[in-house]
């Protein structure tokens, strides 16, 4: 077994025990994610996307419920409105769509905020604290992809193909 597929699992294992002793509806709704594996709150993300029926990267609590109940999660009504409650700070009426899932998101260890900033600076030619398509420029290399290999794409297909793989405006 692999070593993520292991890790996957024995994480797995361990949200299931600490969701039985939780009470906190933020954590709750973590560990019921977590219960999926590590792509959990990800695949969250997914679905409530989806259910983002007007495009703007935001949620109101119909959008949320049907968000939820889509995924599985379970949560009484009254709950999922506590919950949506304290992820609309601003009292909008909707969530934003990142606040809500960096919120949701379990804290990283300093160990791997490491790591991070070092890709992050690595990424960040210019090292003005902001990685631009042309800092990627800089350090994405192309010509190990097969389509261009192959002759398939440009280096410039290859890096646009790339560049559309983030979740960005």
């Amino acid at each position: 077994m692999a070593g993520t597929s292991r890790h996957d699992r024995e994480m797995m294992m361990k949200v299931k025990r600490e969701l039985t002793e939780c009470s906190e509806p933020v954590e709750r709704l973590r560990l019921q994610c977590l219960a999926r594996g590590s792509s959990g709150i990800k695949g969250l993300g997914r679905t409530f996307k989806i259910m983002d029926d007007d495009q703007n990267r935001s949620l109101d609590f119909k959008e949320f419920l049907k968000g939820l109940n889509d995924y599985g999660i379970l949560m009484e009504r009254e709950e999922a409105a506590a919950l949506f409650q304290h992820f609309d700070r601003d009292g909008s009426g909707s969530i934003n769509f990142d606040e809500f899932l960096i919120t949701l998101r379990p804290p990283m260890s300093k160990a791997r905020k490491e790591v991070v900033m070092q890709a992050f600076r690595k990424l960040d030619k210019t090292a003005d604290g902001v990685i631009t398509v042309e800092d990627l420029r800089g350090v994405y290399n192309a010509k190990y992809h097969p389509k261009y290999q192959n002759g398939e794409w440009t280096e410039d297909q290859v890096f646009r193909t790339f560049l559309d793989s983030f979740d960005t405006p």
